[in-house]
């Protein structure tokens, strides 16, 4: 990418997943996009239904409406879409495009474990290595003490973006461009920061924020984070030592 030009006028390509549940290290995709979009207009989109080879939780299906007779009857093999997602996203890389997302961390996690185990390489093992631009990471970042919920439906609220569908890959994806390219409009330091220094500077941030939230949820005697989870973008599991 030219970065002559601000970043948000350039090419961005905004990628999500619909999932079988939560849990990144285990889970996999029911459907996913790739939304490539330049100066707010949509350039181009891959997206499809993906048959997970398993059967779809009750849960899951509640927040994204595919079910598992839906997905076997419409979607492309599991196998087939790791492929299309991680060519797209490899070449995205080499161009020097960054992949945005809402939470990106859980869906980059999800193919770079479906892609080792597939291949015995993850994503940065074949080539990839950002920028990426995750929503939640830079809102956290930039309004660190706002009050409230970060869903993107929340997000899309706060920095006036419409969400067409909720929880639909397409829809997801597109929104959280548009919400990231008006919080680099909101914050100029966003849009004048070159994009590795942005990739690097969301690690740092995203530690920073995993660290705070592990603190308080110790004087509050909760649950600490999982190790994996001081990890952006791409999370691993890890010894609790590690982060200590």
């Amino acid at each position: 990418m030219d970065q002559t030009e601000p970043w948000p006028e350039g090419e961005l390509l905004g990628f999500d997943l619909e999932t079988t549940g939560v849990d990144r290290f285990s889970d996999v995709p029911v459907s996913f996009a790739l939304v490539r979009m330049e100066a707010g207009v949509v350039i181009g989109c891959d997206a499809s239904l993906v048959d997970p080879g398993r059967e779809i939780p009750t849960g899951a299906v509640e927040v994204h409406g595919i079910s598992t007779e839906r997905a076997r009857a419409e979607g492309i093999p599991l196998a087939d879409a790791f492929g299309r997602v991680s060519d797209a996203l490899l070449d995205a890389s080499n161009r020097g495009v960054p992949v945005v997302g809402m939470n990106l961390s859980y869906d980059l996690t999800i193919l770079d474990v479906q892609c080792r185990g597939r291949t015995g390489l993850g994503l940065g093992e074949r080539g990839w290595g950002g920028p990426a631009l995750d929503a939640l990471t830079l809102d956290r970042q930039v309004d660190k003490y706002r009050k409230g919920k970060r869903r993107l439906e929340n997000l899309c609220l706060q920095y006036e973006v419409e969400l067409a569908e909720a929880h639909e890959a397409s829809a997801d994806a597109e929104a959280a461009v548009r919400v990231v390219v008006a919080m680099a409009t909101r914050y100029l330091a966003l849009r004048d920061t070159p994009l590795a220094d942005l990739h690097a500077a969301q690690i740092l941030w995203h530690r920073e924020w995993a660290l705070s939230l592990d603190d308080y949820r110790a004087k509050n005697g909760q649950t600490p984070l999982d190790p994996s989870d001081y990890i952006w973008p791409i999370a691993w599991p890890i010894a609790r030592s590690a982060v200590a």
